[in-house]
């Protein structure tokens, strides 16, 4: 349970959450707007309901897509002072390298990493201009722990994007503005469930032994369970807090211990 301070942590505050119709996005809408900040949500789907402010449908993939979400917040909201790219995956077939198209590649690029790089473009002159604001770019845990069966240039997407991050929070962080990443594991959103039924079928056992198997595949989880998007989304509301006002230029992974090394 949140204190009932945290309704007012964000008053004032106006956010975008890209990706935002469900899963970690839909959940980051919900905890940012609990906080009292008005947020805008951005998907290619729109969500059966949300706590957003306003919901922008467009292919955030493409950068007329994301023109179009720049558009209507400027319109509605005048800018933002909390941006976060949550938006990304992977929808390359599975087989390595060999099944990875130059069309692939792109795709997995626009999405995982040009997407962040355009919307901080378009927003980071307001935020310069008046001093304050707090970026997070959700990258992922493969970007140092790398899987090759579908989600190689996913992978190295997050990877480039990680690096973006540092560089930039290096850039602006002197004029006021926070960049910072977050890192998930896995992390049991509607798309996981999905995937874990679809495993299921696949090879003729239950849910429980589908997830297992999911889990073994990354090496294993210490705490033993996935990871939810809420638990996610309340980091995220943490780092673009004043609490976090300290944090800066950093990438926090949460993923229950999946990652072995230091």
């Amino acid at each position: 349970m949140h204190s009932p301070a945290d309704s007012h942590e964000l008053a004032g505050k106006r956010a975008l959450v890209t990706g935002g119709s469900e899963g970690i996005g839909a959940a980051i809408v919900q905890r940012l707007s609990d906080a009292g900040a008005r947020v805008a949500a951005a998907a290619r789907q729109p969500p059966s309901k949300t706590s957003a402010t306003m919901f922008v449908e467009a292919d955030l993939s493409t950068a007329a897509g994301v023109q179009s979400v720049v558009s209507a917040v400027q319109e509605r909201l005048g800018g933002v002072d909390i941006l976060v790219s949550n938006v990304g995956g992977s929808g390359a077939p599975a087989g390595g390298f060999a099944v990875l198209s130059d069309e692939e590649w792109v795709r997995a690029l626009d999405i995982n990493l040009l997407s962040a790089v355009r919307f901080d473009r378009a927003f980071l002159p307001g935020m310069i201009e008046r001093g304050n604001g707090a970026i997070v770019h959700v990258t992922s845990i493969q970007r140092r722990l790398p899987l090759f069966e579908s989600t190689l240039a996913y992978a190295a997407a997050k990877a480039a994007l990680a690096n973006y991050s540092k560089g930039l929070s290096k850039e602006v962080g002197p004029k006021g503005i926070r960049v910072n990443a977050v890192a998930p594991g896995m992390i049991e959103t509607d798309a996981a469930r999905r995937m874990i039924h679809r495993l299921a079928a696949q090879h003729g056992n239950d849910e429980q032994v589908a997830r297992a198997a999911l889990m073994d595949s990354l090496g294993g989880i210490p705490i033993g369970r996935p990871g939810r998007p809420e638990e996610v989304a309340e980091l995220i509301a943490f780092l673009v807090s004043p609490r976090a006002a300290l944090i800066h230029g950093s990438e926090i992974v949460i993923d229950g211990g999946t990652v072995p090394t230091v």
